[in-house]
């Protein structure tokens, strides 16, 4: 299953897309918690387009799920930026978090930095399904 979005680089176009992943993520039965990891994780990586991208009047997301795992694919067309120049924000802060919340929540998290083109963020995060999912019928273990 892929869910593919062009949105405008628009403040509400994170909650309307957390709302439609969360959603397909329930349909196909991805246990609450891991659902929840998955939507926040979304946000953070729309939140930094929405802050921090500043070309472009649009963005991309892309979601793949591919057996037991969600692959989201974040692309800008700002300037892009070296995930290891940024400095990690204060722990009770309200801001500048993002990247250590995706870090601590995805399996596998990738930056991708493409001058005068944007970024590209890819995080990864293995779903565990409840009980006779509909997910599980669509794996192909």
């Amino acid at each position: 299953m892929t869910i593919a979005l062009r949105l405008p680089r628009d403040a509400a176009s994170v909650s309307v897309t957390r709302q439609i992943l969360g959603a397909e993520l329930e349909v196909l039965g991805v246990e609450r918690q891991i659902r929840e990891d998955v939507q926040l994780m979304l946000t953070e990586a729309c939140s930094n387009v929405i802050r921090h991208a500043n070309a472009g009047d649009e963005y991309t997301v892309s979601v793949e799920v591919l057996d037991d795992k969600c692959l989201i694919t974040v692309t800008d067309t700002g300037t892009g930026f070296d995930p290891d120049q940024v400095s990690p924000g204060r722990p009770l802060a309200e801001h500048g978090r993002g990247l250590q919340i995706m870090r601590a929540l995805a399996d596998d998290v990738r930056f991708m930095n493409r001058p005068r083109h944007g970024a590209i963020v890819c995080l990864e995060k293995t779903l565990r399904f409840v009980k006779d999912a509909p997910g599980r019928l669509l794996s192909t273990h």
